[in-house]
């Protein structure tokens, strides 16, 4: 009971945060500026929902609660993708100019690169999830390090194209974009809902969880598959955000305190919309446009990291 009337707070504060976001200094302006700022909220709203729960889901998998779904390298992923295309085809090719194209091109792309990875590195068995993180931090690496040599060479006209590109924003989110990523994540959703169950289980460890009746790998493997279509959904439709996840998902243990997956994947959302949608209100008319979001995210995001670490250090 406790733990549901901390959500109703949750979901009471995000819903007023985006009252708040849609109708401040609105001016009568209901027909222009109105579907602006709705597209602009449903955009922020898709983004928490995909990054929290993919956030906890992972953490749940890899039984660590200082890593994110980025060490997979999906964002290095997309910066490299990104800075290819406009290196050699240029920043007015249909690729970068069409953003539908180029988000179903950067989806697609970093969903077939996980599947790739997961395929060759389960094929044979059984693997520890550890081997996989490091495959994934290897890759990364080495994706982030040709996207640097090619961000380089490039033009420096083109590159603000990338530079754009490198941090979310979204201030230029296009609305049937996201009408296309929300008919998705709802798809997914469904499909992933009759795994819900399983994670309470699943955080007990993978020699309780089988000894339970749990089909650990398969359901990992799953679940796996579920995280890389909500980042990659995430990162193609505003950006990286690299740090956002570790946020909400550690502030969610901690204001809950609960094993129930079901109350901090909720809370966690909740957190991250009042986070996004707050976060851009203040960007917008405090700041006035003079940072990025995604920007003081990462460095509040970094600082937390670097906390989490010297309190697990000093717990160990």
């Amino acid at each position: 009971m406790r733990n549901l009337i901390k959500l109703i707070i949750l979901a009471l504060i995000a819903a007023g945060v985006c009252a708040i976001y849609l109708f401040h200094d609105l001016n009568g302006s209901f027909g222009y500026a109105l579907p602006k700022r709705m597209i602009k909220v449903l955009a922020m709203v898709l983004t928490g929902v995909t990054i929290a729960y993919a956030t906890v889901v992972f953490q749940t998998i890899t039984h660590n609660r200082i890593l994110t779904p980025s060490i997979m390298g999906l964002d290095s992923l997309y910066m490299l993708l990104q800075t290819l295309i406009i290196f050699f085809l240029g920043s007015g090719h249909m690729m970068i100019v069409n953003k539908q194209v180029n988000f179903i091109i950067s989806v697609v792309a970093m969903i077939i690169f996980a599947l790739l990875l997961y395929k060759f590195l389960f094929k044979k068995g059984s693997q520890p999830i550890y081997f996989l993180l490091l495959v994934g931090i290897i890759v990364g690496t080495f994706f982030s390090s040709i996207s640097t040599f090619f961000q380089v060479l490039i033009d420096p006209n083109e590159f603000q194209i990338v530079q754009d590109r490198m941090f979310a924003s979204f201030n230029n989110v296009n609305s049937d974009l996201v009408w296309l990523a929300i008919a998705i994540v709802c798809l997914v959703m469904i499909y992933a809902w009759r795994y819900l169950k399983y994670l309470d289980v699943l955080s007990l460890g993978r020699d309780t969880a089988i000894n339970l009746g749990v089909p650990y790998d398969s359901i990992v493997k799953q679940m796996l598959v579920i995280v890389a279509v909500f980042i990659s959904i995430s990162t193609g439709l505003v950006g990286p955000i690299t740090f956002f996840g570790l946020i909400v998902a550690n502030l969610s243990y901690q204001f809950f305190n609960t094993y129930k997956h079901t109350v901090l994947i909720s809370g966690a959302i909740l957190m991250s919309i009042i986070a996004l949608v707050g976060g851009q209100w203040v960007v917008e008319r405090v700041f006035t446009f003079s940072t990025t979001l995604s920007v003081i995210i990462n460095f509040i995001g970094g600082v937390y990291f670097i906390y989490l670490l010297l309190k697990e250090r000093k717990a160990a």
